[in-house]
């Protein structure tokens, strides 16, 4: 690679969860990437070396930090293999290396499914190494030295080096949770949607393992969300410069501050109290988060001035509970007990949110795995405004 890449911009792609694109570009702006430009799941940014780390150590929303290394017009299967046979690859993976393959194809032009694209694309970089060096490096699906990743959309292919290797929402805190966790990217998506900053109180009224509580404490901090990881996969490329990555680390920790406002969670399961508070310890933030063996449905707000409401209730899928009767209660005890208050909620029972009995204010469509859902805010205001219900 170039010498002088450190201070050179390149083109980069971020992935993330469909319905998160605006809030991955937003935070690749505040950070200061350069020509941000959202697509399907994905946000493409220009920025050097330098950034590439920034963005995989602070990005709150993406999945993967991707380098495009070459994109070019294919129409089939052997167009794709030599395309990948052009690249230089001695550049990036050594012959005694390992590396693995990653895809996804949306393409009429390809009735082959993802997993042949892959080893198609294995065979091009093996064939491409033995035939220059009369050796291959191994596939080494679990701890690689390169990620390779294929990405063809109709016509067009791009080839990237995965500079994140496992997903981004593996932060390294969680270690004991629920039925169905949240994702991590989902939930700093939610957070950093509803709009919270860390200036108000935030409560997560059911709160599982506390992956909510620690995404808003994160944000609330300033704290960099892969500040926890162990390693990145541009950590063994050729190119890795340790001293810039500690600078850009550095820079980002100079950042953190301290907020004063009250973060708690409550949950009427004491296995899942026990789960959410060692997550927090093991995020470095119990000081900022206090979690409560609490039914939410007997809860009243106890903290003063403004207060962030944001919840992932168990839906039909996850728990047996009777949906009107569950959801009817949410939306009393939001209206009597929670005044002042806005509110957050992401379901997927989408028909449920009519026994809330609450007007939205606003609704976001989402995806929560597999899962079409809606992000649902309700202000509940004080006084007469409060009794007033509509289905939303």
């Amino acid at each position: 690679m170039d010498r002088n890449e450190k201070h050179q911009d390149f083109k980069m792609t971020a992935t993330t969860l469909k319905g998160l694109e605006g809030v991955l570009a937003d935070e690749l702006r505040k950070l200061g990437a350069k020509e941000v430009k959202e697509a399907i799941r994905s946000v493409s940014f220009r920025g050097d070396k330098g950034f590439l780390y920034k963005a995989n150590i602070a990005l709150r929303t993406a999945i993967r930090v991707l380098k495009p290394i070459k994109t070019c017009k294919i129409y089939d299967e052997e167009d794709l293999y030599e395309a990948i046979q052009k690249i230089k690859w001695e550049r990036y993976l050594d012959v005694d290396g390992t590396f693995a393959i990653g895809a996804v194809v949306n393409s009429k032009n390809f009735t082959s499914n993802s997993h042949y694209i892959s080893l198609k694309s294995k065979d091009a970089i093996a064939d491409y190494f033995r035939h220059k060096f009369s050796k291959r490096p191994n596939v080494d699906l679990k701890y690689p030295d390169v990620k390779v990743h294929v990405h063809i959309q109709k016509d067009w292919c791009t080839i990237s080096l995965d500079s994140s290797g496992d997903s981004l929402h593996k932060r390294g805190y969680r270690s004991a949770t629920n039925i169905a966790p949240i994702n991590e990217v989902l939930a700093a998506g939610l957070v950093l949607l509803s709009g919270y900053t860390g200036d108000e109180n935030f409560i997560d009224p059911m709160c599982g393992s506390g992956t909510i509580l620690i995404e808003a404490a994160m944000i609330a901090n300033h704290i960099p969300a892969n500040i926890n990881r162990k390693h990145f996969a541009f950590e063994n490329w050729k190119d890795y410069d340790e001293d810039l990555y500690f600078v850009i680390q550095d820079s980002l920790l100079k950042k953190i501050r301290n907020s004063h406002f009250k973060i708690m969670g409550f949950d009427k399961a004491p296995s899942a109290v026990r789960k959410a508070k060692q997550n927090i310890i093991n995020a470095n933030l119990e000081e900022f988060v206090g979690v409560h063996h609490v039914n939410f449905f007997n809860s009243t707000k106890e903290v003063f001035g403004n207060t962030t409401i944001l919840f992932n209730p168990p839906y039909g899928e996850r728990l047996n509970i009777d949906i009107e009767e569950f959801y009817r209660k949410i939306g009393d005890t939001l209206k009597h007990n929670y005044p002042g208050s806005t509110a957050w909620m992401i379901t997927s029972d989408i028909q449920a949110l009519k026994y809330v009995g609450l007007r939205t204010s606003k609704r976001i469509e989402l995806k929560n795995a597999d899962l079409d859902c809606r992000f649902v805010k309700y202000e509940l205001y004080e006084g007469s405004r409060k009794t007033k219900k509509a289905i939303p």
